[in-house]
């Protein structure tokens, strides 16, 4: 028969051993899903942001045509010397233009940069078709008659993009025709800018651009260039489904897959490019498996700790009922002794503590996977904390702050003049200058504060300090921040100068609740905007709000 030790020991082995990987492969698949949810929109990501730069930067160039094309030097004839002029001072400004003319309204070129085709009629040309009837942005194509008259040091075929309008003269006619040639090498610039900092997380991260009609790859890995694309997925692409998913492409191989489609921007509505963005499926996934492996392990080492540990409780139980036996055994044996008492049952307790200590080792095995897999609290674009750090940090400051000796101040800030940098510089140069704000911002902090980046350009800093001197130490914080913003930013070759608006509230003193205090400070960031900007508006139950100018 079974012995009660040993029965006790595999009982309590096996159930902690299941238990474990139970609970383990459970929360691994739950953090799995996670993190592989982050990492297609991760990927969905860098398509939008690829299709999103290249609409932007054909609308760019368009709309520097169409400003060229109202110029008096067009609407006067006889003036190629002057109209030549622009045009070459427009392809030293940006090379991209490969080639720009203007011809009359019969299609004769009467100035190009560099010279080029002057003299010929390009009246059969799209991009003087199309050109003359409005303004036309034609898809990347060969022209191989302008690739013969242009440098090419790398030997590769080159490949343009058209963009023609009208001039209208004065009268309010058609007078000729400005056309130009975009060299498509600006796309790989794009490309670089976007996948390069990725590369250094994945090498196997590759983009595809392909064109709307023939589903052509206009800008992809070597080799797949000018290829016809055949994938299902283009299909949802094209109706503007921007998303992420697991697909099997042509190749045969499995590839984690984001897309987005260039829908224009602005007044440019876009020729319709669909971006994918692939990583294969091995490469994508492998911190999803490092972390089931890692988890699995965890709970082997654990299963057997705590194996060992019942092992022991299981010859903690039974010793007394084995001493209840030896005793019963040496009485049948006609020996005088009396039967031990065994009162509390002392090892019974051990075992419950010993189980409730499992549980809790188990809960915190949980915790600690769900932290791991919960999504980052900082910015991508600054490093500042976001919307969840801000709450965490609320969390944990509320439950040991002292209301009557201590306050919190809440500064909402908004950038003034950040709208032009973004509308005349463009995003890149707005996100670097977002950046340098948020270190400046950053560097203000202290222990015990935080700021968050809310969005765009809004920002929250939360400062704790001492109720005695909150009022005075605000004012001061408030106007090093605002000559902090103040001082030149260089971006890129550029001085920005911007200024910053910003709105004040106390907590508790405008608030029992953090979400009033920051509405309030909101509210009281308008008064600033509305007092000029460039200021700071506090709230004060007593004299309402009342905007401080910078210092």
């Amino acid at each position: 028969m079974i012995r009660i030790r040993t029965l006790l020991i595999i009982t309590f082995t096996v159930i902690v051993i299941v238990l474990s990987f139970v609970l383990s492969t459970m929360m691994a698949r739950q953090s799995a899903k996670v993190i592989e949810n982050e990492i297609g929109h991760s990927l969905s990501g860098i398509a939008y942001q690829m299709a999103d730069k290249l609409d932007h930067y054909m609308w760019s160039r368009a709309g520097e045509l169409e400003i060229l094309a109202t110029l008096d030097t067009f609407q006067r004839s006889g003036n190629e010397k002057q109209i030549q002029k622009l045009l070459d001072q427009l392809k030293k400004s940006f090379p991209a233009f490969s080639w720009v003319g203007y011809t009359d309204t019969k299609g004769k070129v009467v100035a190009a940069t560099d010279g080029i085709l002057v003299g010929n009629n390009i009246s059969e040309r799209p991009v003087f078709k199309e050109g003359i009837k409005g303004r036309f942005i034609g898809d990347v194509h060969d022209a191989v008659l302008l690739a013969k008259l242009l440098p090419n040091p790398s030997g590769e075929p080159l490949k343009f993009v058209d963009i023609s309008l009208p001039v209208i003269g004065a009268n309010g006619q058609v007078i000729g025709v400005l056309a130009a040639h975009l060299s498509w090498e600006w796309s790989k610039e794009i490309e670089k800018i976007i996948v390069a900092p990725q590369l250094e997380y994945s090498k196997g991260l590759e983009m595809f651009v392909v064109s709307k009609q023939d589903r052509m790859v206009l800008l992809g890995p070597q080799g797949s260039v000018g290829k016809t694309l055949q994938f299902e997925v283009l299909d949802r692409v094209q109706s503007g489904d921007d998303g992420w998913s697991l697909l099997q492409w042509p190749d045969g191989k499995k590839y984690l897959t984001g897309f987005a489609y260039g829908d224009g921007y602005l007044g440019y509505e876009g020729l319709g490019w669909s971006v994918l963005v692939r990583e294969p499926e091995e490469i994508a996934f492998s911190p999803v498996d490092a972390m089931i492996h890692r988890s699995l392990v965890t709970a082997l080492f654990a299963a057997l700790g705590f194996a060992v540990i019942g092992w022991w409780l299981a010859e903690k139980i039974s010793s007394p009922i084995r001493g209840l036996t030896v005793a019963a055994n040496r009485l049948r044996n006609g020996e005088n002794i009396k039967i031990p008492e065994y009162r509390g049952f002392k090892e019974l307790l051990i075992l419950s503590s010993s189980l409730r200590s499992l549980v809790e080792s188990l809960v915190r095995t949980e915790s600690a996977l769900d932290s791991m897999t919960s999504l980052a609290q900082s910015d991508q674009l600054t490093g500042l904390p976001n919307r969840v750090a801000l709450e965490n940090y609320l969390e944990s400051t509320l439950q040991h702050f002292d209301s009557q000796e201590e306050t919190l101040v809440f500064m909402y800030l908004d950038l003034d003049g950040f709208k032009q940098v973004n509308d005349s510089l463009g995003h890149q140069i707005g996100d670097l200058l977002l950046q340098k704000v948020a270190n400046r911002l950053k560097s203000l902090n202290r222990s015990l504060d935080i700021t968050i980046r809310l969005g765009g350009d809004e920002f929250l800093a939360v400062r704790r300090l001492s109720a005695d001197d909150a009022v005075e130490e605000s004012e001061k914080l408030a106007q090093e921040i605002l000559l902090s913003i103040n001082k030149p930013y260089i971006v890129e070759f550029n001085q920005i100068s911007i200024g910053c608006s910003i709105g004040a509230a106390f907590y508790p003193k405008h608030g029992k609740n953090p979400t009033e205090v920051i509405q309030l400070a909101d509210e009281c960031l308008y008064k600033s905007k509305q007092a000029g900007k460039n200021c700071v508006s506090f709230a004060d139950s007593a004299e309402n709000n009342k905007a401080r100018n910078e210092a």
